[in-house]
Order: structure tokens, then sequence, then C-alpha cells
């Protein structure tokens, strides 16, 4: 039995416990392997179900989730009823440009068309499931409210994560832990047939399927990818789980995969790290009109890319900064509620307070919240060009500071594939049989990922494995 936390909002509440299926339980043969439990692959399952298939989700970590558990601001989607009822007219053409000029124009143009016209189609399969994400946010490098998430602004990751095992429970869908995909099985004529699994006792089983669906993250927590691919953040600090190693690029790579970009590693600009271990803030924070400070001053526009405020905030004397925001900032982010219980937040009765905790010259911080203040009274931002999260000034009391800086965060490059989430050779031909969804394919993101776009990718690529799955055992 696997625990979940409690969630809170929409229609996933209460505690759950998640049964998971023992190795000895395993049948020879599955319609389909899906190797991750994260959001992707359970996503993947639920819909092969669907539509008729026998799928097992193999996880090697003891628990179920992977990175999405760690997901906190929302799922990117336009054109939807949610953006509408909040007033916001949004168009399928303005999400895919924004998100290609955040990626340095560097996105697979397929991938992008396909991911920015089916987000919404994602978003209502969630809604049939009763998973609701009915409030919004913003994200750096969006115009528009885009980032959906439960009514009760709860982290959305653990959210999906439960409302997928729900939904896997209530079908008898077999899911097993603690169980390391070796490697794939290829037929004489390169056809997929399987995997070999080693379980935690050391044994090991073969398990046959037509198609195989590689849904097992990026590599943000191994040291050697990052030593071959991007030495330079050897140094840096991650948000990634320990399970983030790679696993399915190796065995992609294995059978012939073409792997692609895969130098391009995204550093989130707002991690707390001054603990052990080391806690992504996220971007909703900002979105809903948290200011970064560095000596009581502004010094980026919050809301621009990933890229550019990291190395804005890495280009500092002291290469981090603080985030300071108000009560009313924390009322429309439920994570900070977390980040308060675990001690990552300063807090104090006024500005003028604040600053003394942190360091900062009283009268440069109060200058810089005035200003910011006068600046969301007129809609407008002339020191630093920021368009959007003008929703409230930083008024009320009490006021917050978190500690930030930059970690490694997420692998935009890995397994080349096309729209239909078919894996490609090096020589651009169709692996029969493999698929891969969600961080361990590359190509959607380019140079830079757009805060949430990984959970929208999750549900909108797992959705694709899953129907692609059930083409290819009919054509076969």
């Amino acid at each position: 039995m696997v625990a979940s936390t409690n969630i809170l909002g929409g229609k996933i509440v209460g505690a759950f416990s998640f049964s998971t299926t023992a190795p000895e339980k395993l049948q020879d043969k599955y319609d389909v392997v899906i190797v991750g439990s994260g959001a992707t692959g359970l996503t993947c399952a639920l819909q092969a179900h669907e539509l008729g298939l026998q799928p097992l989700v193999v996880e090697k970590m003891a628990k179920i989730g992977g990175n999405t558990n760690r997901a906190s601001s929302g799922m990117n989607a336009a054109e939807t009823n949610v953006q509408l009822q909040h007033g916001i007219v949004d168009s399928f053409a303005e999400f895919y440009q924004e998100t290609y000029h955040g990626g340095g124009y560097l996105n697979d143009p397929q991938l992008l068309r396909y991911f920015s016209t089916h987000a919404v189609l994602a978003l209502d399969w969630l809604s049939a499931h009763g998973i609701e994400l009915s409030d919004l946010t913003l994200t750096g490098g969006m115009s528009k409210k885009r980032a959906h998430r439960p009514a009760s602004t709860a982290p959305i990751g653990a959210f999906l994560i439960q409302g997928l095992l729900q939904a896997l429970q209530q079908q008898k869908i077999p899911l097993v832990t603690e169980t390391t995909v070796t490697r794939l099985l290829r037929s004489t004529s390169g056809a997929t047939q399987g995997v070999e699994v080693k379980f935690a006792d050391g044994t090991k089983k073969t398990l046959h399927s037509k198609v195989v669906v590689l849904a097992t993250g990026g590599f943000g927590a191994s040291k050697e990818l990052l030593q071959k691919y991007r030495p330079d953040l050897l140094g840096y600090r991650t948000t990634n789980h320990a399970g983030a190693t790679g696993d399915g690029l190796r065995l992609a790579h294995q059978v012939g995969a073409e792997l692609m970009q895969m130098n391009l590693i995204q550093v989130h600009p707002t991690v707390q790290q001054d603990n052990p271990h080391a806690f992504l803030i996220g971007e909703a924070v900002r979105g809903e009109g948290a200011l970064l400070v560095s000596k009581g001053k502004r010094f980026v526009n919050e809301l621009d890319t990933r890229r550019i405020v990291s190395n804005q905030i890495t280009a500092l004397p002291e290469k981090s900064a603080y985030l300071v925001f108000d009560q009313q900032v924390r009322e429309r982010v439920k994570a900070i509620d977390f980040y308060l219980k675990i001690g990552l937040v300063v807090t104090a009765s006024s500005i003028a307070e604040l600053a003394q905790k942190v360091g900062f010259e009283v009268a440069k911080l109060e200058e810089t919240v005035k200003t910011w203040n006068q600046a969301v009274e007129r809609g407008l931002d002339p020191q630093f060009g920021r368009t959007t999260g003008f929703g409230n000034g930083l008024t009320t009391a009490p006021y917050y500071a978190i500690h930030v800086a930059p970690a490694v965060h997420y692998t935009m490059g890995g397994i080349h594939i096309n729209e239909k989430t078919q894996v490609l050779d090096g020589n651009g031909d169709v692996i029969p049989g493999l698929l891969a969804a969600g961080e361990v394919a590359g190509g959607l993101h380019g140079n830079n990922r757009i805060g949430g776009n990984s959970i929208a990718e999750t549900i909108v690529f797992g959705r694709q494995a899953g129907q692609q799955a059930k083409v290819f055992t009919e054509q076969g």
C-alpha cells in the first residue's frame, strides 16, 4: 500500500492509499508496458485502459509520482472554459507563439503545434475523471493566465498524482514499484517485444508486450549525465527527486534511438537552498505579485523567462536574491503555507521589520515596495517592463521573504520523438512499438521551458502515447 497525502480542492479530497502490485502477481504478457509512474505514465496507463488495452506501469522507486509530486504552479492550456469563466479570451496561436519565443525558437514545431492545440482537451479529460483545475495563475513568459490549478490553489503535482492513482485503482490497473527495467526486448526485425525487469530482491523477469512507453522523466539528478552534457552545472543544487537519473535515455539509446538537444538544461531561478534539501518556490508566487529583490532593490522583470531571470540572479555578486510578498499573495498561493510550515519563510509585521530581518536597508526596501505599488495602480512598470502579475500591490501585512537562488530543474533535451510520441532512430525512422513522452522526450520546449508547460506536456503526450499504443496493437 502506498499512502498519499491529503489534497484539498476540486473533487480529490481526503486520505487515500493505493495498492501496488506484488512482483509475484505479475503476468508474463501485457499489451503495453509503461516505464515510470509520474503523471505521464499514469495518464498513459489510464488512457490505454480506456481504449481496451491491458497496461502495466513499472516504477523503479518506492514512491509513486516522480517529479510530478514536486510541481506546484499549474497546467497551461489555451481557449479553455475556465479562462472564459475568468473573463480571459485566449488563442492557440498566442499559446504556440509565446512558447516558441520562450524556447528560443528551438522548439519542434510539430510537437508544439500538437501540444498547444490539445492541452485544452487534456484539461477536459482530467475533468471527466474528477480532477478539476478551475483556478488560474500566471507563469513567466506567458502574457495571459493559462496555468490551471485546483480551486484551493493547492500545489498541482500531488493533486494530479492522487487523482490519477484513484482512477487507476478504480480500474484495477497494475502498478509495480521498486522494479527496474534493465533492457528493452526487440525482435530480429527490430520491433519491440517487451522488457526485462529486476526486482528489489535481485530476481529478474521478462515481461512481453507489443508496445513499451518510456515515461521515466529527465536526468536532472544525474551527476554522470550533467558531467557529460553540461559540466558547468555540476556545482548547482537540483530540484529533482533522486530517481531522475536518465534511465529511459539509456534504454532508448541502447536500441538505436536518437537523443537530441541534450545540452539544453533549465536552471530554475527561485529555489530555497539554505537547508539540506532544496525546495523549489513555485512560479505562482511571482505570478501572483511577489518581487525579486537584491539589497533592497528590484533588478529584473520577475515574470521574464526562467532562463533570463536565472541569469540575472547568477550575475548578482551574492548569486541569490529574496522573494518579497504580502498576505494577499500568500492567500492566493496555497503552497506558501507549506513553505512556512517547514521554515523557509521570513515573516514580519511591516516592510521595515522585514528589511531588518533579511539585512536590507529599510529605506531602500520601503521605496521599492512603494514604487511597485504605484506601478500596480497604473498597470505599468517603467523600471523593468513587467506587464503581468499586477493583480494587487504589496499592501497587506504580514509581509514575507524567501531566500532563493538558481538550481538545476528541467532537462529539455531527450529522446527524439514525433508528435505521435513514436521514438525515432538516427535516420529519422520510427522504432516499431517504442513510444516516449514527458520529460524523457526532447524537442517540445526548445532552450527554455515555460512554467506550467511540463504538467500540460505530461497529460497531453501521456494521452497521446496511450492512444498510439492502441493504434500500434491494432496494426500489429
